[in-house]
């Protein structure tokens, strides 16, 4: 396929992903709360990895040192959306989340989304290898994400069906996102979007998504988190031992 076909096939299926908070309509909540946080561990492992393994190595192999202040302007970028928009990854039930703060959670998870979809966009012009393992960083981090901000709208007064739509509605920017990386790279090189998006990941991983796993009294519960974490990076490794190490 073309990295055109990818772009557009990897949008459409993020967008589909966002359908996945209807599964909560299915489960117990109680087996909601034992998956989501080690599905948040998982994905935080599986964004570090892919952001250090993956999408550093490739910026860094075209830009040298350029790569690496665009990947802490990506991470400051992030840090300074959430703070301008007091918005956080919420994905569990505080009373936080339930303030009405709907359109705001939707507002940023479309920034977030459209983010991504210039990340992933300008991965698979860059080489479709490295293209599919940043959408599968991103893929991993879209579940537990969409799983707690379902929860966030109906928790916010919003009926489960508008939740799903305005849910896939906001994800939709992520194709948007990938076809203006496309656009873009017709006119300039467009792998220092990878760098800056390794930064978003990082701080997604780190600052966003760690916190929500870190710190538990049962000892049970933080083994089980650490194993979800470092699988996320076995992964990423794994896929990256795969190609060669290239």
């Amino acid at each position: 396929m073309s990295p055109l076909a990818w772009i557009v096939a990897g949008g459409l299926l993020m967008s589909a992903l966002a359908l996945v908070g209807g599964v909560t309509l299915l489960l117990d909540e109680r087996i909601q709360r034992r998956i989501v946080r080690p599905l948040v561990a998982f994905a935080a492992g599986s964004l570090l990895g892919g952001a250090l393994l993956h999408m550093i190595p490739e910026a860094a192999e075209n830009d040298g040192i350029t790569a690496y202040l665009l990947v802490l302007a990506g991470f400051s970028a992030f840090l300074g959306l959430e703070q301008f928009l007091h918005w956080h990854h919420c994905h569990r039930a505080s009373a936080d989340c339930r303030e009405p703060l709907t359109y705001l959670i939707l507002i940023g998870d479309g920034l977030h989304n459209l983010l991504g979809g210039l990340a992933v966009g300008a991965a698979f012009l860059a080489d479709v290898r490295v293209g599919i393992t940043t959408w599968m960083a991103a893929a991993a981090h879209e579940v537990p994400q969409e799983l707690g901000d379902f929860g966030i709208l109906v928790h916010g007064g919003w009926s489960r069906r508008k939740a799903l739509l305005f849910n896939f509605l906001s994800a939709l920017t992520f194709l948007v996102g990938g076809l203006l990386a496309y656009a873009a790279a017709q006119r300039f090189d467009t792998i220092g979007l990878v760098a800056f998006a390794a930064g978003n990941f990082i701080y997604i991983g780190a600052s966003d998504l760690v916190p929500e796993v870190n710190k538990h009294r049962e000892m049970r519960t933080n083994i089980l988190h650490f194993c979800a974490f470092v699988s996320g990076i076995a992964l990423l490794a794994a896929i990256r031992l795969a190609r060669g190490g290239a």
